[in-house]
């Protein structure tokens, strides 16, 4: 790497030229620092014109950082008469702008117009050097009618600026800025806010901190309602102007920043508020529906209770109403029959008495004992029983096998037809249609009690059930 000293003068001229137009935008202090190198390179090489370029490159760094005096102060000791046309154009533009900078910056209603004047007659002069179909002389009158107050002008200026040349982003965000301020100024707010937003983005890109795109476009947007990106950029606006020491536009800043940043606080703390609001509400809410939900939980619960006891008793009466259609099938059967076998009987205790009436009236006494034993007392009895067993099977035509169903094969109870029933099984069967009462089913097949409960206690032996569990089975056991 060489030294400073192993570079010419006109090469280190040159050097500090391109780092000082790096920085003109970007940081004062370093832009400063290269301005005061390129002046003191120039009277190293005893060339005015040099010497004259590095002054106007420090007094626009001043001018840059809001130093008015002490930009001013440089200018006056420029002579621009023995000066090259381009260096005349700069000095009186850089002239012009100053005063223009120093009146809006003032805003005092004697000095203001003033410094108007006195920049407008520098302007007249860089115009007269410059050709009229350049970029930079659309943009100095543009700038000459805008402080004028010659909107239409000062628009139909930049805008051609933006049609008819191809601007770097440093003149396009001129340009931009200026036709936002116009537009701005007609009311038309959205397209002042789009050329705000073109300048502003255009200034990012060309690494501009000194810019103040970005400053108007938050001052428009707060302007507008939109609090939110107003205050993102205000204070990225006032981030830029401290980097790069822009006294000027700190002030600037300064007195816009509270303005939106107290409205931001307003608006937040509305927001804050209406936050408590919701999150009251919605506690609210929140316990509003774990009631409802606990209220419904417990109405559910008490619905499946009632439903299930709805359906217990549903299945109770659907067993009661088959019980009760059961008996009265048994009832009718039986009645039925019953009114058969006493039909019957009478039919043949009237015959009986008939036959023993002829023997009577014929006075043939030895033939009374003959039609005495006609009547035989055990055959009517089994021909009971048989009606009895046909007349339960054809209620219960599956209680045979149901009842055998209880037993091991070898112990199974097999009857002699199909249509009778065993001893054990008239004893069962007998239960099953509801006679529950031993003595009574004593009664009906004529054996003792003591027989009736040998038979039942032998049934529950042989059985696979549990003697306990064996008659509520035989219960079990469906008619039809």
């Amino acid at each position: 790497m060489k030294n400073v000293g192993d570079i010419s003068l006109q090469q280190q001229f040159s050097i500090y030229n391109k780092l000082y137009n790096e920085y003109r935008t970007f940081q004062y202090d370093s832009a400063f620092t290269y301005a005061l190198n390129l002046q003191k390179t120039a009277r190293q090489l005893s060339d005015p014109v040099r010497e004259t370029y590095a002054k106007l490159k420090l007094s626009h760094t001043l001018l840059s950082s809001g130093m008015y005096k002490e930009a001013l102060d440089s200018l006056h000791t420029v002579n621009p008469n023995q000066m090259p046309d381009s260096i005349k154009i700069d000095y009186y533009a850089l002239t012009a702008r100053a005063y223009y900078d120093l009146s809006g910056y003032t805003q005092d209603s004697y000095y203001t117009p003033r410094y108007n004047n006195t920049g407008e007659r520098y302007v007249d002069s860089a115009l007269a050097l410059l050709d009229t179909n350049t970029l930079w002389f659309y943009a100095l009158r543009g700038m000459k009618h805008e402080i004028a107050v010659q909107p239409e002008k000062a628009r139909a200026d930049f805008q051609t600026i933006l049609n008819k040349f191809n601007p770097s982003l440093n003149q396009y965000a001129m340009a931009a800025n200026s036709l936002g301020n116009y537009y701005y100024k007609q009311g038309h707010t959205d397209k002042a806010i789009e050329m705000m937003a073109r300048a502003a983005i255009a200034d990012i890109k060309a690494s501009v901190k000194e810019g103040v795109a970005l400053m108007t476009l938050a001052e428009f947007l707060y302007n507008n309602g939109d609090e939110g990106r107003a205050y993102d950029y205000i204070k990225q606006a006032q981030e830029d102007a401290t980097y790069y020491g822009a006294k000027q536009r700190k002030i600037q800043v300064a007195a816009i920043l509270p303005v939106i940043e107290g409205e931001r606080l307003t608006t937040v703390e509305g927001q804050r508020g209406r936050l408590v609001v919701y999150a009251v509400v919605v506690t609210l809410l929140s316990v509003l529906v774990l009631v409802f939900a606990f209220i419904i939980f417990r109405q559910l619960k008490q619905l499946r209770v009632a439903k299930r006891t709805v359906t217990e008793a549903n299945t109770k009466l659907q067993e009661v109403n088959e019980s009760l259609f059961e008996a009265n099938r048994i009832k009718e059967e039986y009645i039925g029959y019953s009114f058969n076998m006493y039909s019957e009987y009478i039919d043949k205790m009237e015959k009986f008495k008939k036959a023993l009436d002829k023997k009577v009236i014929a006075k043939k006494y030895d033939e009374i004992n003959h039609v005495m034993k006609s009547l035989n007392l055990k055959k009517e009895r089994e021909a009971l029983y048989l009606s009895f067993d046909k007349i339960f099977l054809k209620l219960f035509p599956n209680f045979v096998p149901s009842f055998n169903s209880f037993f091991k094969e070898e112990d199974q109870f097999i009857p002699k037809d199909e249509q009778s029933l065993t001893i054990e099984q008239r004893i069962f069967a007998l239960i099953r249609i509801g006679i529950t009462d031993h003595e009574q089913i004593a009664r009906i097949l004529e054996y003792s009690v003591n027989t009736i409960y040998t038979y039942k206690s032998k049934v529950k032996k042989r059985s696979l059930l549990p003697n306990e569990n064996f008659e509520r089975k035989i219960m079990e056991i469906k008619a039809f």
